[in-house]
């Protein structure tokens, strides 16, 4: 660069020079020749600039980092979405793909848009810890676009002002701990609600008491958040069993469809022009499952902003309430009607899928190792006894059981990769270039099932997260990154607190109060634990024996 420079200054001060001696015999000289001259001097300089412009552009890309190692070599314009589109679901041809590379890291383009996968935790851990600030934005897509109505919440947002705007009410005024611990009654009495439920289907059901787990856990982790947000379990009447109505199994049923479409490698996320023309159906599935969640939201949340505004309404009772009464400097509405109607979706969403995940899948593994089944369940029984049912204030002393419910999180996660990153600027990482644009991938099932970090890494062994001091509380959270329960990071899970108490609650209430076995017809037989091809969940619902295990006064009402 020195050099560079050193050779510019001397071309140019030997061009004053010859100014110089032409400006002395001016006299003598044409104005034309001279002004002549000077052009082309003019044009000497520029073409040097360019020249030195250019050496010094192709020295700083011969010192520029590789990209990540290409899964694919890609082809002009659309990159891999040729393959994309050939090999579904897409999520299990990346993860072969990342098996053969073998890296840690890759790179793959679809369109113009560079897919950075990543399984290693170290590198998972500079992208996440060391340079959270350069990928703290999140991609623009059709999915995301439309749930959160041209991007007004909090989790699915890019960086921004209104990022920053709903991440303040979501920390401060939705999930604080203080709004935590306003809203434990409504935790309890939904944690109530679950054992009612399935005791219940224990006296009243034929075939050897047959519980649905997969049923009873997302209709707890659709009730909860229901009570909280509108103070109602049930859109219409419900069950007098305390389970779903046809209502309930709709909503619940639209909320998991707009979750298996959120970043589902949409044509349209990588050539934004071919939005409209629905190439792969994503967009009409996505409306139709919105046009449901709307269907039960929005009569509720206008009727109750308008309570507000006639005065009908005094007192907070839920966070919608909340919502509808927070103010800015000026002491007017700090949210419209469609911030708060997407962001109560995005809520709804972000709470149904993952805890009902993890407790299915636990049990499943559980059902088939029955010495940690009974490991657990003891552990209740020394902490709570069995004259009452556990509560949240006995969390801290159940390490065991949340042992379990880790290791679901690690070998079964929600989802195949976490919500993607965007750099906003080129950087360096591992020592691979990163474009700015990049869309960073976090492999949920490649850092969780990773065998240079697990042993025996598909096996479930809850012991792997017991520390030596058996008397610290165990968190449900990985700070390092070799796996993912709930994201962290600048864009990490806000809800960790109420996604924590929901997990624990309901694997802990149907570990304490009931029996679980295999039904009559599978003895002899594990349970198959083969996972769907299009998601991650069971591939046929956990279907068990549940037998009361307590005093039944204990049960509630």
């Amino acid at each position: 660069m020195i050099r560079i420079r050193l050779m510019f200054s001397l071309a140019m001060a030997n061009a004053n020079s010859s100014l110089h001696g032409a400006l002395e015999g001016v006299s003598s000289t044409s104005f034309a020749t001279l002004l002549s001259f000077s052009s082309t001097l003019v044009v000497m300089a520029f073409a040097l600039c360019c020249f030195f412009k250019f050496r010094l552009a192709g020295t700083e890309k011969a010192k520029q980092p590789p990209l990540p190692p290409l899964l694919l070599k890609p082809w002009p314009v659309v990159g891999n979405l040729p393959e994309m589109v050939k090999n579904k679901p897409t999520f299990r041809w990346l993860h072969e793909l990342m098996k053969q590379v073998d890296a840690g890291i890759a790179c793959i383009r679809f369109g113009n848009v560079h897919v950075i996968p990543v399984t290693c935790p170290e590198i998972s851990r500079e992208f996440l810890k060391k340079q959270d600030a350069v990928f703290a934005s999140r991609p623009i897509s059709m999915s995301t676009d439309v749930t959160t109505k041209g991007f007004l919440t909090t989790a699915l947002v890019p960086l921004g002002d209104q990022w920053k705007k709903m991440k303040k009410v979501m920390v401060t005024d939705l999930l604080s701990p203080t709004k935590h611990r306003w809203l434990h009654e409504k935790r309890a009495e939904e944690a109530d609600n679950l054992v009612r439920y399935v005791y219940n289907q224990c006296k009243t059901l034929d075939k050897g008491r047959l519980v649905n787990v997969r049923v009873a856990a997302q209709q707890y982790c659709g009730n909860l958040p229901r009570k909280l947000l509108f103070n109602r379990r049930y859109f219409g009447e419900g069950k007098e069993d305390g389970g779903p109505g046809f209502e309930e199994e709709e909503h619940v049923g639209a909320l998991f469809t707009i979750l298996s479409y959120l970043y589902s490698f949409c044509i349209s996320d990588y050539i934004p022009c071919l939005r409209g023309l629905d190439l792969d159906g994503h967009e009409k599935i996505m409306d139709e499952a919105l046009q449901v969640v709307g269907k039960y939201h929005d009569p509720i949340i206008e009727e109750r902003i308008q309570q507000w505004k006639n005065g009908d309404k005094e007192d907070e009772e839920d966070l919608l309430d909340i919502l509808i009464t927070l103010r800015d400097e000026h002491g007017k509405p700090l949210l419209t009607m469609e911030e708060i109607k997407a962001q109560i979706t995005e809520f709804m969403i972000a709470t149904v899928d993952n805890p009902s995940n993890a407790v299915e899948w636990a049990l499943a593994e559980m059902l088939n190792q029955p010495e940690i089944l009974e490991k657990a369940t003891q552990e209740i029984e020394q902490v709570v006894g069995r004259g009452r049912l556990v509560q949240e204030s006995d969390f801290a002393k159940l390490n065991y059981v949340k042992a379990c419910a880790r290791e679901a999180f690690r070998l079964h996660p929600i989802a195949p990769f976490n919500v993607p990153h965007v750099s906003v600027a080129d950087t360096t990482v591992a020592d691979y270039f990163i474009p700015k644009g990049s869309h960073l991938l976090l492999s949920r099932t490649g850092l969780g099932r990773n065998p240079k970090v697990w042993d025996e890494p598909l096996k479930y062994k809850p012991e792997r997260h017991l520390k030596a001091d058996h008397g610290t509380p165990l968190s449900l959270t990985e700070t390092d990154l070799r796996f993912i329960s709930f994201s962290t990071g600048m864009r990490g899970c806000k809800g960790v607190l109420l996604g924590t108490s929901m997990t624990v609650m309901l694997f802990a209430r149907l570990l304490q109060c009931f029996t679980w076995s295999i039904p009559p017809d599978q003895q002899g037989q594990a349970i198959n634990l083969t996972e769907a091809k299009e998601n991650l969940f069971l591939g046929k619902p956990l279907v068990a024996v549940a037998s009361p295990r307590l005093p039944s006064n204990v049960y509630p009402a």
